[in-house]
């Protein structure tokens, strides 16, 4: 057990949360007496987040679920910079529209894991353009850039990682950790803001931003990071064959969105059960103590619950449904991830066509090791063609692609 007196920094440190905080005894001291307002930032670089944000997306949760109160902060005005922080080039620069219109499609998942304002919670959904777009340059300087050390700026892991490897690091991008810690002195004026958490990887970032709230505003500030995660086998979480496992629906089905969950290491499941589920540790403990093939049930739980938070209940017990029908039964189940394709088309190209493979030569890998099935049967020759001839009854191709990977061609 843990020695924190909190609600909230009990149940980060308990399911494996916490990396690093600062002053933690302070900070455990405040969170117990009253209310805490903290903030994650969200740059806008894409028209969905994807799993690799999930993990500060559920700390925002346990924030709130503790009696606290959390800020989702959109990163319009940042987003036009780029953060250099673990990237070996420069961001491209998105225009005003772009970043406007992803801003729209975040904002969609937060409303699932957070209770706002105007839904009764106390969340607050905030954007650093309303500030930074407005900025004066020689005002910001004098007021702003003269409380940073270039000597210091340069000894951060995310410029020096870009120098010492002689990659260009744009004055663009060096002027990100002026503008982060800019905003946490402005959440604190707004609304009393005195933590912001992120990974590990912004430690420096976020020390910034409380060195500069004692300068500019006297303001005692906090900083609290969690480990970033890799699986077992130490990949990068939320990468597959076909890409970035998205939060969307619309760009990842919750029938793939539960595969992604089903699929987990051995060696993981019990450490993702404590972060991408709110299950009761008491829960996962039985989960946890699964042997053998048993662990199976636990991966299901997991990408039941996982699926739920992002997609709804209803959505992600369907998705379990079609799986065990697939799995258990062997029947092609009406609710597979349906793909619509030219009909004729070779194989190779409809294996791609599913996203499930990233090219037709890795489609090509798959069959030489027996690994494509069309309706069933193994699939031994890469020039097959799917015509009328070969379709189920229904008309329909049924092809999977390795053991968990199911998906009904349709016609176009």
């Amino acid at each position: 057990m843990n020695a924190y007196k909190s609600d909230f920094l009990n149940v980060l440190a308990d399911r494996g949360f916490i990396h690093q905080v600062s002053e933690p005894e302070t900070l455990d001291a405040r969170a117990k007496a009253g209310q805490v307002t903290a903030y994650i930032g969200f740059d806008c670089t894409a028209a969905s987040l994807h799993i690799g944000s999930l993990l500060p997306i559920m700390m925002l949760q346990w924030l709130q679920r503790t009696g606290h109160r959390p800020i989702a902060l959109m990163g319009g005005g940042t987003t036009r910079v780029g953060d250099p922080s673990g990237k070996d080039e420069t961001r491209r620069v998105l225009t005003d529209e772009a970043i406007s219109g992803n801003l729209k499609g975040i904002r969609a998942v937060f409303s699932k894991f957070l209770k706002f304002e105007d839904a009764g919670g106390n969340a607050v959904m905030s954007n650093n353009a309303d500030w930074l777009n407005k900025l004066n340059y020689i005002d910001f300087l004098r007021d702003v850039g003269r409380h940073f050390s270039v000597n210091r700026m340069l000894s951060f892991d995310s410029v020096k990682l870009r120098l010492d490897r002689q990659q260009e690091l744009s004055f663009l991008e060096f002027n990100y950790m002026v503008l982060q810690a800019y905003d946490f002195v402005e959440l604190k004026k707004r609304y009393d803001c005195i933590l912001q958490m992120g990974g590990s990887d912004q430690w420096g970032n976020i020390v910034n931003g409380i060195d500069l709230g004692r300068r500019m505003v006297n303001a005692q500030l906090f900083a609290l990071t969690s480990p970033l995660i890799t699986t077992s086998s130490g990949a990068k979480m939320g990468k597959t064959a076909a890409g970035a496992v998205w939060l969307n629906a619309d760009l990842v089905s919750p029938y793939d969105y539960w595969q992604y969950w089903r699929n987990t290491e051995d060696g993981d499941v019990v450490r993702f059960l404590k972060l991408f589920t709110v299950l009761p540790l008491d829960e996962i403990a039985r989960l946890a103590a699964l042997k053998g093939n048993e662990i199976n049930e636990a991966k299901k739980v997991l990408a039941t619950e996982a699926t739920a938070l992002v997609h709804g209940r209803d959505a992600a017990n369907q998705a379990a449904e079609t799986a065990r029908k697939t799995f258990e039964e062997g029947a092609p189940a009406a609710t597979l991830p349906t793909v619509v394709v030219e009909h004729p088309i070779g194989v190779l190209i409809a294996a791609v066509q599913t996203g499930a493979v990233s090219s037709t030569s890795e489609a090509r890998r798959q069959i030489k090791n027996g690994g494509i099935k069309l309706n069933g049967v193994v699939v031994t020759d890469e020039k097959l063609t799917l015509t009328t001839d070969n379709a189920t009854p229904e008309g329909v191709h049924i092809l999977s692609i390795g053991k968990k990977r199911h998906f009904q061609l349709k016609p176009k």
